[in-house]
């Protein structure tokens, strides 16, 4: 059996909240020319009722020594953010600040996409929610031949709000 390497922590979210965490990684040296700085992969977690709360068990497989973590509390009509980091086996929220940009997505138009470049080894700086079921939207990857990059874009269904962010150079 293949050992995994990893970490794990919970939180309890009260009723009609949902928490999500994103972690954030640092782009190689070598990939910086042509991909962002950071990039940003949702953990895995796993859910537990608890009376009216739910507990989640957050997985993060081969952590660094200190993990910066986006936190994303989605209630009904907002998103409360958060920064964290996981240092050992203890969540602490930040006290510094990670230049994080976040925004609502809307169209009317039938059709309407949002547009996004990965990194070549398929990872990117951006991340679209649903913020009623909290779900990533999941993008078209494809690779545009007349900018030679992999880029993504996302169908955004008409009269529907999103909720996006992406992290920035520091």
């Amino acid at each position: 059996m293949d050992n995994i390497q990893g970490k794990y922590f919970s939180i309890t979210d009260p009723q009609n909240v949902s928490t999500v965490i994103y972690r954030i990684n640092k782009t190689d040296e070598e990939l910086l020319k042509q991909a962002p700085k950071y990039t940003v992969e949702r953990l895995v977690y796993s859910e537990e009722i608890r009376g009216n709360n739910t507990r989640k068990t957050f997985f993060i497989d081969e952590p660094d020594r200190e993990e910066e973590l986006v936190i994303l509390s989605f209630a009904k009509e907002r998103v409360v953010v958060n920064m964290g980091l996981l240092e050992g086996n203890k969540i602490r929220i930040s006290k510094r600040p990670v230049p994080i940009k976040f925004d609502t997505l809307y169209s009317e138009d039938e059709g309407a996409y949002k547009e996004f470049k990965y990194t070549p080894n398929i990872k990117r700086s951006i991340a679209i929610i649903d913020p009623e079921t909290t779900e990533e939207i999941k993008p078209i990857v494809y690779f545009d031949k007349d900018t030679n990059e992999i880029k993504g874009k996302c169908k955004l269904i008409p009269n529907k709000s999103y909720f996006s962010f992406e992290i920035r150079d520091k």
